[in-house]
């Protein structure tokens, strides 16, 4: 009965009605009593004092006044007409000025009895005037059941106002809401939490975030309601973690063998840095527990995440295994075909590769093979996940670039052995500490966070208009040193709405400046068909051409050694993560790389701080951890499927702390009582288990 009673409908709420339910659904999503209790305000209007209006010196501050109406008067006509009280307070008088309402206004002041008006005061005529105060019972204001110290502001819509529910209107039903729910909100954190951490009670939070006595309890309720939000996802992903470990069984990879060995002793082109060892190590231990494998592998552009996965996959050949890899673009596949056939040519280790191109009589051989198990490795694009694609015993499934895949998709995957396969899912783009402890906390999560030694820094510049004519120079320098060139532009075609420079007149201009036949420019963009974009992209690889004028569309994945510089247009269009991806496409040969950042001159604030954070660091995590400060975990969320931080007051970059205290504290609990079933915990499972139910979560399988 009390968890039905905040499970009521909105429109049963006084106040409410239909027609204002109606916009509450579409406009804020509040459907019920609970909906409407956690729409949280941006923040108070301090009401605490009452201010004399003697004491008057500047405007734009809210303020409020005891004291009464002396006189009033009806001025103008038709739209012009308004209502102007004096009001005093007994040291000094302003005016209050009503333009809409004015019956209502004027049956009130009619009472002659004593006020307190809330309003910002402004100078008008050398007057101090308020137009459209809150006008406020002293006594009702004192017996409202909640506390009226600090005045909630509540974001609402033009549509929102149009029906009456702007901040004020929602301010009143809250407090209708609060006298009536508060005896039915129930706890959730045990007592045990609540007494050691010195927490408020739910009730106490829920009531004081709204209306709170002072700004101390205002910080206490923020802290108790972000302390639920964050530990509640933890326990649920630890607790998801924890089930999938107990139920999976994964292929036991018990062996390191000849496969393994003779490739790593006597054909790998490079020695291995210390955390891809460390990586190794920490993924074979998980291949070789007989429990499935469910990693992240993380790392920078570069860092060799590719070479990694390969040493894996030769691992699950030496156990009788075979291996997929799968990209998220053709390009990519290919590259990966072409550079894994390369690391192989010595070894006795057949590589498949399949896409939605691969002719049909070259398909049947694949899958013929594949199914008989002659294929140890299928390297391809979401042809992978085509249900006549039957492995004969796959072990180990690696995932790149992973957040462009759906996540049923990725489960088409994980379905293609009767034993769930091992499961490795690689990103190129850093994910900052506590944005992964909270999205991938289901996941294991490994990190390559050193490059290969010899790799040249990138050298990162910030440039002007006024500089393009050295650009342009510094460009040909380059090209006549046998380099090549990417150029990306934020738009394919001009825009009449924003003033960017686009593809179309950047390839004008260039032709221009770089003219046939000394110099050969190719164009790609996400409209041209995928053989086009193929094709272009193709002889860019090969040399043939030496400016690549792009859109984002090489932003992942591309692998041009000999490329050394990558000039980003309009580079304050973009965010901080992709810049940072975007240059990764150059750095990768011997040469020194550059990456120039055009831009116009006039720029804000946060546009210069993403700019100077690309010229003072190359280092992914350093700049993700900046890009959560500034943009905050929603925009960050192509990391993974949206709505998994459906946070309303807790910030990842702000509360770190309590981002990791939670974590570990939720892992204490779970060591403990695995099912949250002693005593102390009960509280705690039964809600974990009323969100898993209303949520549908596919941690096992990302």
């Amino acid at each position: 009965m009390q968890v039905n009673l905040l499970e009521t409908p909105i429109e049963y709420l006084k106040g409410v009605g239909p027609k204002k339910a109606e916009v509450f659904k579409k406009e804020f999503q509040i459907f019920t009593f609970y909906d409407l209790l956690h729409y949280y305000p941006y923040r108070h209007v301090d009401k605490s004092q009452v201010h004399t209006i003697r004491s008057l010196e500047a405007e734009g501050a809210f303020m409020q006044f005891k004291g009464q109406v002396i006189s009033y008067d009806i001025l103008g006509e038709r739209h012009a007409k308004r209502l102007v009280a004096l009001f005093t307070d007994g040291t000094g008088t302003i005016e209050l000025v009503w333009f809409n309402s004015l019956k209502w206004v004027e049956d009130l002041l009619a009472e002659k009895r004593e006020f307190i008006v809330f309003g910002k005061p402004t100078l008008f005529n050398r007057r101090w005037n308020m137009t459209h105060p809150e006008m406020l019972d002293p006594d009702k204001h004192s017996n409202s059941g909640v506390s009226m110290a600090f005045q909630p502001l509540y974001n609402s819509s033009e549509k929102a106002k149009k029906m009456g529910l702007d901040s004020r209107s929602i301010s009143k039903l809250m407090i209708t809401l609060l006298n009536q729910i508060q005896d039915v909100i129930l706890e959730r954190l045990s007592n045990d939490i609540i007494q050691k951490y010195k927490l408020l009670s739910l009730r106490e939070a829920l009531v004081n975030v709204h209306y709170p006595a002072s700004q101390e309890l205002l910080a206490s309720a923020l802290l108790r309601l972000k302390f639920d939000e964050l530990f509640f996802v933890q326990l649920r992903l630890l607790t998801q973690k924890l089930i999938h470990t107990q139920r999976n069984n994964g292929h036991l990879f018990s062996l390191v063998g000849d496969t393994f060995n003779t490739y790593y002793k006597n054909y790998l082109p490079f020695g291995l840095t210390n955390a891809q060892k460390r990586v190794i190590k920490e993924i074979r231990a998980d291949m070789g527990s007989g429990k499935q494998m469910n990693r992240l592998l993380q790392g920078d552009v570069g860092s060799g995440k590719t070479i990694t996965a390969l040493l894996l996959m030769l691992i699950a050949k030496d156990n009788g295994y075979q291996s997929c890899l799968m990209a998220p673009t053709e390009i990519l596949a290919n590259q990966h075909f072409e550079s894994v056939g390369k690391l192989l040519k010595d070894m006795p280790v057949k590589v498949g590769f399949l896409t939605g191109s691969t002719k049909a009589a070259k398909r049947k051989v694949l899958l013929e093979e594949l199914q008989n198990g002659e294929i140890d490795i299928l390297i391809g694009t979401h042809a992978l996940l085509e249900n006549n694609v039957v492995f004969n015993n796959l072990g180990l499934v690696v995932i790149d670039e992973q957040h462009r895949f759906g996540v049923e998709q990725r489960a088409k995957m994980w379905k293609k052995s009767n034993v769930a396969p091992h499961i490795l899912v690689m990103t190129a783009t850093p994910i900052p500490r506590t944005l992964a402890m909270t999205l991938y906390g289901d996941l294991d999560v490994s990190i390559i966070d050193e490059l290969p030694k010899g790799r040249k820094p990138i050298v990162t510049r910030h440039l002007y208009e006024k500089n393009r004519l050295g650009m342009f120079g510094f460009l040909q320098k380059e090209i006549a040193a046998g380099r090549q060139v990417f150029v990306v532009y934020p738009l394919i075609k001009e825009s009449e709405k924003m003033d960017l420079f686009d593809l179309m007149a950047g390839y004008d201009l260039m032709a221009d400046c770089f003219p046939i036949p000394q110099y050969q420019i190719g164009m790609v963009h996400g409209k041209m068909k995928a053989e086009e974009k193929d094709f272009v992209m193709n002889r860019f690889v090969k040399g043939e051409i030496q400016i690549l004028l792009s859109t984002t569309v090489i932003e992942v994945g591309i692998d041009v050694p000999n490329a050394s510089v990558m000039v980003i247009e309009n580079a304050e269009r973009f965010g901080l993560s992709q810049l940072h991806q975007l240059r990764g496409r150059v750095g990768r040969g011997a040469e020194q790389s550059y990456c120039l950042l055009m831009t116009k001159h006039e720029l804000s604030t946060e546009s210069k701080q993403r700019l100077k954070a690309m010229t003072d660091t190359n280092d992914g995590f350093e700049i993700a951890n900046i890009d959560l400060r500034l943009r905050g975990p929603g925009d960050l969320q192509g990391t993974r499927q949206s709505g998994e931080l459906d946070f309303k007051l807790a910030d990842l970059a702000k509360d770190e702390k309590l981002v990791v205290f939670t974590r570990n504290l939720a892992k204490e609990i779970l060591e403990e009582d695995p099912d949250l079933q002693l005593p102390k915990n009960q509280t705690m499972g039964k809600y974990l288990r009323e969100i898993m139910k209303k949520q549908h979560f596919f941690g096992n399988i990302s």
